[in-house]
């Protein structure tokens, strides 16, 4: 698979794959094959989260393959209960027991405050999770830091604040839902972006049956799927879509014989906004809890 071949440079120097594999909860349960499949496949680069309850089953996945760990990039994040300095080690700890690891490889702050409520102590908050974040990494607990859902105005005090910069930020993004702000943002700050939700799957007003996107799989021989995906790649972004079966594992690699022209790209950015999942940073989180008993 050629597109297991092609990388991004992080501003440590280091690569990462443009493209890795998903791994929210909600789409896997406790079935450990798809995991599987993906590292059979070729899929190196893993995302997880304390939330999403798959740190485990992509640990298992990994030590059953027999392949060496150092040949994996393993990112997985804080959630919003663990923040602070002292939570924030121990959430880490907590992550490295349910993969059985000794480090990963990117560690994440999921949200940059809490939902609905005022929350005034939201910079102190996260610069105190980072100021951790930097012990684990001198610690060598953790190879490199960033962020998930962090908008300028959120990342802005990270980087004005911190020791070790970021390397990427995490964002809900594709056709219909670009945050072409944030992700200039980022760009201009060297942090790379790195889609969330690149299918699309939006709780109303799915990418799938858009006419644009019709059109353009139509013209490239290619599923929607595939076409968002070509498109944030095209545009600098890393991409970790989740997919269940062999056959749609597959085929978010097969991205290398097309490529959108110019004028499509800019018509995909433009697009009104379709398949928000309807979660913001500033306005509305999911308002789900960690549970550390989850070994």
């Amino acid at each position: 698979m050629e597109m297991l071949k092609e990388f991004f440079t992080l501003n440590d120097g280091s690569t990462i794959p443009k493209i890795g594999f998903g791994t929210y909860h909600e789409q896997f349960g406790n079935n450990l094959d798809p995991i599987r499949t993906a590292i059979k496949v070729g899929y190196r680069f893993f995302d997880t989260a304390s939330l999403y309850e798959t740190e485990k089953y992509l640990g298992q996945a990994v030590k059953e393959s027999g392949i060496p760990r150092e040949e994996f990039i393993i990112e997985t994040k804080v959630w919003y209960d663990e923040m602070g300095y002292e939570g924030t080690k121990a959430a880490l700890d907590r992550s490295l027991r349910r993969l059985g690891m000794d480090y990963v490889d990117i560690y994440l702050i999921h949200w940059p405050r809490v939902t609905g409520a005022p929350d005034e102590n939201w910079k102190e908050r996260d610069l105190e999770t980072w100021r951790a974040m930097e012990e684990l990494v001198q610690a060598g607990k953790v190879r490199r830091l960033g962020l998930s859902n962090f908008l300028p105005h959120h990342l802005k005090n990270i980087l004005d604040n911190c020791t070790i910069k970021p390397v990427v930020d995490q964002l809900e993004l594709h056709p219909g839902y670009s945050q072409e702000a944030a992700v200039a943002y980022c760009k201009a700050n060297d942090v790379v972006p790195m889609a969330w939700s690149p299918l699309g799957r939006g709780r109303e007003n799915a990418t799938i049956g858009n006419a644009v996107l019709v059109r353009l799989a139509e013209k490239y021989g290619k599923s929607i799927q595939q076409i968002n995906l070509k498109f944030l790649l095209q545009k600098g972004i890393i991409v970790i879509p989740k997919a269940t079966s062999e056959a749609h594992i597959r085929a978010n690699l097969e991205l290398t014989d097309f490529a959108l022209t110019e004028e499509e790209i800019s018509m995909l950015s433009c697009m009104p906004q379709t398949a928000w999942l309807g979660e913001h940073p500033d306005f509305y989180i999911p308002d789900k809890q960690t549970n550390p008993d989850n070994i």
